[in-house]
């Protein structure tokens, strides 16, 4: 009973039926092989954390983040995928729109690109651009901060 051959048909048997435990006794031997099933555990997928932003303390400021601190009133466009952002339809193209410019609701914004498949960003409200929060070309993060618009503006 001892002997590795033996072991390893136990340690067969075990895996082919899908037992999680299995206990022999024999001639004075007893043998308990576990057998852990890990992959029919679900994990969790920790997609949705990455949009959660830790609330951090008032007096820290990072330099990476914009000040948010005056945008009381403003609307924040986010970025609805992952890809690059594009402020004008072409490389020799004027922007879509420049700090200060007024837009209506439907307007375009800007293209962000995933998979080479060009994602038109429409603006939801009317309103002016007070700040845009991401170079032109570079990637962008889904939620990630495009634009700032102030709603209440008039042109």
């Amino acid at each position: 009973m001892g002997s590795s051959k033996h072991l390893q048909e136990l340690i067969d048997l075990l895996r082919r039926n899908n037992l999680t435990e299995l206990e022999l006794e024999h001639q004075g031997v007893r043998i308990r092989l576990r057998h852990e099933i890990i992959a029919r555990v679900p994990v969790p997928v920790h997609q949705e954390s990455v949009a959660t932003v830790p609330q951090q303390p008032s007096q820290v400021v990072s330099p990476a983040t914009p000040m948010i601190e005056g945008t009381a009133g403003f609307v924040t466009v986010t970025s609805p995928i992952v890809g690059t952002f594009y402020r004008s339809p072409s490389p020799d193209a004027d922007s879509y729109v420049d700090e200060g410019d007024f837009i209506k609701k439907g307007q375009v914004l800007c293209i962000v690109e995933a998979m080479k498949l060009m994602n038109e960003i429409e603006s939801e409200i009317d309103g002016r651009i007070v700040k845009i929060l991401v170079e032109n070309t570079k990637s962008v993060e889904y939620g990630q901060p495009l634009f700032l618009i102030d709603p209440k503006a008039t042109p």
